[in-house]
């Protein structure tokens, strides 16, 4: 049987040499570097599925405003039902512009943001 108190010097130098592979201030500032890279990249995709919501309800919005705006006009002739449509292009041409930004703000972040 071993004796419990005496390590096997080995072992002794594999955990010396884990210890110093992991916890070296090189390799811990590469670490940390990469997680915020990472934290910055997910956020950046965050925005842009929030930004393609944003336009998805918007659009929504405006197809229905359309939809409905058409059918009063066609059921009662009144052409102030047709001031609705270019206000509805109007709101989708703002959130494609939103959504360009939130896009290009996301690509440029990703480019000047240092990989690690």
């Amino acid at each position: 049987m071993t004796d419990p108190v005496n390590v096997d010097p080995r072992v002794i130098d594999a955990i010396v040499q884990s210890q110093h592979a992991t916890m070296d201030p090189q390799t811990v500032l590469a670490e940390a570097r990469g997680k915020a890279y990472q934290a910055i990249a997910q956020s950046a995709a965050i925005a842009v599925q929030d930004a393609a919501d944003a336009l998805r309800g918007v659009t929504s919005l405006a197809t229905a405003a359309t939809g409905a705006a058409l059918s009063q006009y066609l059921a009662t002739g009144d052409p102030r039902f047709l001031e609705v449509l270019p206000q509805a292009r109007e709101m989708v041409d703002g959130a494609i512009e939103d959504f360009s930004a939130v896009g290009t703000a996301a690509a440029r972040l990703m480019t000047e943001f240092p990989a690690g």
